[in-house]
């Protein structure tokens, strides 16, 4: 049997998604101790596809060796890494190299941000552009080749939520990228490859198979959040995640790490933020106690919760935060550093050191309920919940 993975996302507080900007090596030393001290196992963090490629063809020497850094500070404390590359796509805005863009003018759900600056542009075809797919394989081994036989490595990931950059047009185009930077991976690196989904692919048809782009993944990954979700029952909804966790196994034929869970904490003196329902700190433990438990008995490998810190509010007027307020308050620990509740809940279960059970039985077939949106995803989880009260 292998044990139930415990895992966090990351950014440090201060400096948020301008982590690769202002580099600061003893915050993240300091927050890679605490995190094994609450004894969690992974840290999955972010590449900013702009800070390590700023040109196709280059890789930013400066960004390699704080990569290298951070790799080797997670070994020193005792954790495993998971890398994410792309990024690509991250709480509400786009961040983009300018060089993957669309030359024509567009505008999608998301801001694209690239140099500092709101850009009226999406990115290219990355799954089927031959151009795009060159520069990730380029991405994909210079920093894959840094890290070989590392100790820390415990998977890449191919992206966070890419499906919110673009969506491909084919499902095949997804599944070939996949293939293609999941080969390149694991022939530069020996390193497992899984892959951000999240809860819209499922929710959606973006023309993304889990049977087909996972197939090349050691496992699949999903993400997921009852205050987001469509079909959620309420925003305390214990059933979303594991749901969610089921129909990415019954597609994909595999157990799946659900690494993305949480869900925003309101700010004082509200029952809502930037017009999303919220929890309060109590609300938020109880909420992701019960989520894990409920993962954990229906056969996931592990779960990793969103996010690790509060950001400083000295980050509010800044991107994203200054259109998605909620964005600033997912953490285990507060902007002061102080811990949570839900901090010592994660704790808690980790000292448990519970094994991975079986997987159940599938749950829904893949053709019909990508056929069948919107209505196929609320049947189903109608008769989750019939079944797993």
């Amino acid at each position: 049997m292998s044990r139930f993975l415990l895992g966090i996302n990351y950014w440090p507080r201060r400096s948020a998604m301008y982590m690769w900007q202002q580099f600061d090596l003893d915050e993240i030393g300091e927050d890679m101790a605490r995190i094994k001290a609450l004894g969690l196992d992974i840290v999955r963090f972010f590449l900013m596809w702009e800070a390590f490629q700023p040109e196709p063809n280059a890789m930013d020497a400066g960004a390699l060796r704080h990569f290298d850094a951070v790799m080797d500070i997670i070994a020193g404390t005792g954790l495993q890494a998971m890398p994410t590359l792309f990024c690509g796509h991250m709480s509400g805005v786009n961040w983009l190299p300018s060089w993957t863009l669309e030359p024509q003018t567009s505008q999608g759900r998301f801001r694209t941000i690239s140099r500092g600056a709101v850009i009226d542009r999406s990115i290219g075809d990355f799954y089927a552009n031959p151009e795009l797919l060159k520069a990730q394989v380029l991405f994909a081994r210079r920093v894959g080749e840094r890290v070989r036989e590392h100790p820390a490595l415990f998977a890449w990931d191919l992206g966070n939520e890419f499906s919110n950059l673009r969506e491909p047009v084919r499902p095949q185009d997804a599944a070939d990228w996949s293939l293609r930077l999941s080969n390149t991976l694991f022939e530069v690196s020996g390193g497992r490859v899984t892959g951000g989904m999240h809860g819209e692919d499922l929710e959606r048809d973006r023309n993304i198979r889990p049977s087909s782009i996972a197939r090349p993944w050691a496992f699949p990954t999903m993400h997921g959040y009852s205050v987001y979700s469509s079909f959620a029952r309420d925003r305390l909804d214990t059933n979303v995640v594991p749901f969610l966790c089921q129909l990415q196994a019954s597609f994909s034929g595999s157990a799946v790490l659900f690494s993305e869970l949480g869900n925003p904490q309101c700010p004082p003196g509200n029952s809502r933020v930037d017009g999303f329902a919220c929890l309060d700190e109590i609300e938020m433990a109880l909420y992701g106690r019960g989520a894990i438990d409920r993962l954990h008995a229906r056969g996931a490998l592990g779960a990793f919760w969103w996010c690790w810190a509060d950001y400083d509010l000295a980050l509010a007027h800044t991107p994203p935060f200054d259109r998605a307020p909620h964005e600033l308050r997912f953490g285990i620990v507060r902007s002061d550093g102080s811990a949570k509740p839900v901090a010592q809940m994660l704790s808690q279960f980790a000292a448990e050191a519970r094994d991975v059970v079986d997987k159940p039985p599938s749950i829904a077939g893949e053709a019909e309920h990508y056929a069948g949106l919107p209505l196929s995803i609320e049947r189903e989880y109608r008769e989750y919940c019939d079944t797993h009260a």
